[in-house]
């Protein structure tokens, strides 16, 4: 066993790589540093620990022993130690006389020893980490003491937003979608939470099912076998969850039936691509905050550029912990358009842009009324290009390999023959 030092952590959860939320449980810390107390706060407030419930107090392990003698421990208690070896596990000692038999321990220590590790491990210590600490190490600590050996895999979640009405934000999404689940062995899922006038089922040519309205209305039911019931599959790994489009009835999301939505999706699904509404409400919010990875799809003119400098203000202090949003500028060289030049744009919204998409209506044009992909339609455009590298990016190392050379003799001699 090894102890794994912050930077190693940092750099693992930063990678867009989702981390398994943590289960409801009580948490408490006992600190001795303000360095460490700021970092296990941090981690505490983290879209990945809101459903467990945490508090963190000054006096490491002789506070906590003397709170255990007049009440319960917690589930998961955080004990932070400057001292020595051998008053550690004095003290270690006395606190398990004071703890419950079922609550899991993990020390922060300021002793990079080894031995001492494995001496904790073997008393029943769930985990030893040497100080100092980040949030993301914290959280990734808490996550490993309760991810199930045998636990279905977590999956990514990457939301799409429009800075603006009609910036593109919806095809952007379709075709990283479409390309993700081509170029990947991964299965792949498009959430279109535009009930009323979500575009999902249209780019592809179909008839919505409307399936996701059962799962909304009655978020207690979804399961992993419920949304395989719902899905319609668009062919190949992709799949489609949307609404049956129309205004004839009126439709209330609470932020509860999201999260049951995405948890299921999480524990099923390898990828989820969510088409977000450009409205603003507390489960659209909720959805951007507990996403993996945050899309925001802008044009090069004012509204957009002051609704992006606001939604990347917004993301990035609720969620310090995670990566940046990204940022793609669509529409670039409407004719006759003034346009706000890129640099200028990433300039003024305090973040750097992830991609720009050229203004191509003739190619995207020709995908939308045939039901199908810009990157079916016009693969070789340099609009086609982008939308390929964004998927890429998601994509990361999990590329599909070329099929295996065939071995049959036949063939062989058939190349032989024409040699």
């Amino acid at each position: 066993m090894t102890m794994r030092s912050a930077p190693e952590i940092e750099a693992r959860a930063s990678d867009l790589g989702p981390v398994a939320l943590i289960p409801r449980i009580n948490m408490q810390a006992f600190c001795e540093r303000q360095q460490t107390m700021e970092a296990i706060q941090s981690a505490f407030a983290d879209r990945r620990m809101a459903r467990a419930h945490g508090s963190v107090v000054t006096g490491g392990i002789p506070a906590a022993i003397r709170l255990y003698h007049t009440q319960s421990s917690p589930n998961l208690l955080l004990i932070e130690a400057d001292t020595t070896r051998d008053k550690l596990l004095a003290q270690l000692a006395a606190l398990a006389e004071v703890c419950q038999p079922d609550t899991k321990v993990v020390v922060i220590g300021h002793l990079n020893d080894v031995i001492l590790y494995r001496e904790l491990i073997q008393q029943g210590i769930s985990e030893y980490v040497v100080a100092p600490v980040s949030p993301l190490q914290i959280i990734e600590t808490v996550a490993s003491l309760y991810r199930q050996e045998k636990a279905a895999s977590i999956g990514k979640v990457i939301a799409f937003l429009g800075a603006k009405g009609g910036a593109g934000s919806s095809t952007i999404a379709h075709n990283c979608a479409w390309e993700l689940a081509r170029v990947t062995d991964l299965e792949t899922t498009i959430l279109d939470l535009d009930i009323a006038y979500g575009t999902a089922a249209l780019d592809f040519n179909l008839d919505s099912s409307g399936g996701i309205l059962e799962a909304i209305t009655q978020p207690e039911r979804v399961d992993s076998l419920l949304l395989d019931r719902l899905l319609v599959r668009l062919g190949g790994k992709l799949s489609l969850l949307a609404g049956p489009g129309g205004v004839d009835r009126d439709f209330t999301i609470e932020p509860h039936a999201v999260e049951a939505i995405l948890t299921a999706m999480r524990m099923s699904i390898p990828a989820t691509i969510i088409d977000v509404p450009n409205i603003w409400a507390p489960w659209v919010r909720f959805t951007l905050l507990h996403a993996d990875q945050v899309v925001l799809t802008a044009e090069p003119e004012l509204a957009s550029l002051r609704n992006a400098r606001a939604l990347v203000d917004l993301l990035r202090t609720a969620r310090p912990n995670d990566p940046p949003p990204m940022v793609v500028l669509n529409k670039i060289g409407v004719p006759k358009r003034p346009e706000i030049p890129a640099p200028e744009f990433r300039k003024a919204i305090g973040s750097d842009l992830t991609d720009v998409v050229p203004f191509d209506p003739q190619s995207f044009g020709t995908a939308l009324n045939n039901g199908k992909m810009l990157l079916e339609v016009a693969p070789r455009t340099k609009a086609a290009d982008v939308l390929r590298k964004l998927a890429a990016g998601f994509a990361g190392e999990r590329t599909v390999k070329p099929p295996p050379a065939s071995k049959s003799l036949l063939k062989k001699f058939m190349v032989l023959g024409k040699k």
